[in-house]
This record gives C-alpha cells, sequence and structure tokens, in this order.
C-alpha cells in the first residue's frame, strides 16, 4: 500500500513540474496581426500589410501597422518580425484585404499558398477585396470606430446576414478557385469622400480569381436570391413605372421586406445549348410606398408590378455575368447534376457555355401586409 502511495505521489510531482508556465508567452510580448493585406504599389512590386494591436499601457496608439515589398508571404514574415515589438504570431487573421489593382492580375491567389498549406493557419479570414490601394485604408486608423480588423470583419457579418454583402472565407475562395461550376464572389469595401469605410456590395472573379465586376448592395441581395442562400428576411426598393416624377422626390418607390424566399432551378440541354429556368417565389411585407394605391383594392395588380420589377432586375444582373462570362450563382453545379455528359463536354469553358445559355426567370410575389397605414 505504501509502495502505491509513493507512486501516485511521484506522478503528481511530475504532473506539476511538467505544467508550469516555462513556455509562457505574455500578450505585450507578442505581435499578433489581425489583418492581412496583399496589394501591388505603382511600381508593380509585390506589397504586404498587417496590422497589430498594441497592448501596452504606455503606447497611446492602440496599433502597429507594418509594410514590406516581399516576394512571397511566408519569407515576408522574416521581415515583419523584424519590424515588431514582439514575438511575431501570424496564424490570427481575421481579414484578408486584397487591393483592386492585385485582383486584376490573374493567378493572384497562388500568393497566399500558404495560408491552406501551413496546417496551423487558420482559413475563416474573411476574404474583402478593397477598392484603391490598400494602403489607404491599413494606415486609417480613425479614432471614433473600432480597431479596422474587427470593424471589417464585424460590416461583412452583419451585412451579410441581410444578403447585402457575400461573406467569403479563405478556405470557401479555395473551393471556388478550384470548382469549375462556380465563380468566386468576395466582400467589398471603399473608402468615401470623407475617408470613411463604406461597404460596397461585393466583387465578382473569374475562374482564376482575376477581377470582373462590382455588384451594388441591391444586386448582391439579388446575387444572394439566386444562391438561395437568404436565411434571413431581405429589403428592397424598386422603381414602379408609370408613376411620374415630381419635383426633386422619386414618387415611383415601393419598399418591402422579402420573406421566405425560395428559388427552384430546373436544368435541361436544347438545341445545343444549356436551359436555367429560374422560378423565385417570396413573401413581402410593405414598409414604404411613395405613390398611391389601395393595397386592399389592388393588391393583385401591386404584386405583379412588384414581382414584374423583380423579374427585370434580375435579369439584368444575369446578363450581367453572362457578359463577364463568370458564374457566380453556380449555374454549373445544377448543369453537373443534371446534365452531367453535356456539362463535362463543357466544363473546361463554362463561362463561355453559360455565356450562351438561355435562363429564363419568373417571380411570385404574396403580400403578406401592408403596415398600419391603408
Amino acid at each position: 500500500m505504501s509502495k502505491g502511495l509513493l507512486y501516485v505521489g511521484f506522478i503528481v510531482m511530475i504532473i506539476i513540474c511538467l505544467t508550469g508556465c516555462s513556455d509562457r508567452l505574455d500578450m505585450e510580448d507578442a505581435s499578433f496581426p489581425l489583418a492581412l493585406g496583399l496589394d501591388i504599389d505603382a511600381n508593380d512590386k509585390f506589397h504586404i500589410y498587417v496590422t497589430n494591436p498594441v497592448f501596452s499601457k504606455n503606447v497611446k496608439k492602440k496599433s502597429h501597422e507594418i509594410s514590406e515589398p516581399a516576394h512571397t508571404l511566408r519569407q515576408s514574415r522574416v521581415q515583419q518580425d523584424a519590424h515588431s515589438p514582439g514575438v511575431f504570431q501570424g496564424r490570427k487573421f481575421q481579414v484578408i484585404l486584397v487591393g483592386k489593382r492585385m485582383l486584376q492580375h490573374k493567378d493572384w491567389f497562388r500568393m497566399l499558398d500558404v495560408i491552406f498549406r501551413d496546417s496551423r493557419n487558420t482559413v475563416t479570414d474573411r476574404v474583402i477585396a478593397f477598392d484603391g490601394p490598400v494602403s489607404e485604408i491599413i494606415y486609417l486608423n480613425p479614432d471614433d470606430q473600432p480597431y479596422l480588423p474587427l470593424l471589417l470583419r464585424g460590416m461583412v457579418d452583419t451585412k451579410s446576414e441581410r444578403s447585402e454583402t457575400v461573406k467569403t472565407t479563405a478556405q470557401e475562395l479555395h473551393r471556388d478557385i478550384y470548382e469549375k461550376g462556380i465563380t468566386p464572389s468576395i466582400s467589398e469595401v471603399k473608402l468615401d469622400e470623407n475617408k470613411n469605410i463604406q461597404l460596397n456590395g461585393a466583387t465578382l472573379l473569374d475562374h482564376r480569381g482575376k477581377y470582373s465586376a462590382t455588384l451594388e448592395t441591391q444586386e448582391t441581395v439579388l446575387l444572394n436570391i439566386l444562391q438561395n442562400k437568404t436565411s434571413k428576411s431581405v429589403n428592397l426598393t424598386l422603381p414602379i413605372p408609370g408613376i411620374t416624377k415630381k419635383g426633386p422626390f422619386d414618387r415611383d418607390k415601393v419598399s418591402f421586406n422579402a420573406e421566405k424566399i425560395k428559388t427552384k432551378i430546373k436544368t435541361s440541354y436544347k438545341q445545343d445549348k444549356f436551359r436555367f429556368d429560374v422560378n423565385i417565389q417570396m413573401d413581402v411585407v410593405l414598409t414604404e410606398i411613395l405613390f398611391p394605391v389601395s393595397v386592399r383594392n389592388k393588391g393583385v395588380d401591386l404584386e405583379k408590378m412588384i414581382g414584374e420589377q423583380v423579374q427585370k432586375e434580375t435579369n439584368a444582373l444575369i446578363r450581367k455575368i453572362q457578359s463577364h462570362k463568370i458564374d457566380p450563382v453556380g449555374f454549373g453545379l445544377y448543369a453537373r447534376a443534371y446534365q452531367y455528359k453535356h456539362y463535362k463536354e463543357a466544363e473546361d469553358h463554362w463561362g463561355q457555355e453559360l455565356a450562351n445559355a438561355d435562363i429564363q426567370v419568373s417571380v411570385n410575389v404574396s403580400i403578406l401586409g401592408m403596415g398600419p397605414v391603408k
């Protein structure tokens, strides 16, 4: 019995010794970059930016920015560490900012290889396009706004819940780049004339990650509807034809919350091209009407007018997508699922195939509420 107690006591002593803090790293002695910026400078050189929070009580500025020209992202860590006041810990990124100039180069995505190859890195970083040089936003640091990486991540996460942008992580971008049946879309921000950060809908990329087009907020909402990703209600404001404008005010607008949106896409192959029949069903609650109409008496007519306008704007978005020979909706996934033989013949040039496809949209609207006024 005494030997057993001695044995247990010996094990306890070993555990106590091994669980010490000999390898402890205080936050004051570490650098945690929470935002990574990638861009091409005016001299066509690859440039990397990071911003670290500063935890020292004696420092007035609570962030430390580092900017370095680099050959690769992994190689740049040595240079970043040389400029960091603490031990550089480069695996905690919240957002990855990519400048518009860099997005205009095909295969820029390969520069992110270390993010995926080193398993210690996170792949949930939000990938965001910046409409301008990354240096303009990385050094902004407004005193009346949260720390930049947290501000950007919060903007993307909250606005994507309302379908006003897209929330694309590094892992999702990786999947979309190598998936032939869809092309990537990422959120986009810019600086307004007062140097305030503004969310700007979404950026559409081609199969190689190169910039193709920008979607405004309402176009991004429609894109999410086509993707069937609207888990919550979305807000739309549409013009109603036939209403004349009086003075400086737009009197032809109707606004509503669209709920319980269901999008169904049927795929067929006829006359040597793909055909997609898109049916969108939505319940709407009216939130604003700027022209005289009796919803109770003319509700069916108003439903028809709203449906026609949603259909018109959706068709315009689809034509825009087809003109750039991209597929952010993922029509290729439907084609592969239901017309596999024909899709396999076209998958290597799917953008061109979709540009020639016949896409028909129908919209069914049901008004559930008109508010407490007639």
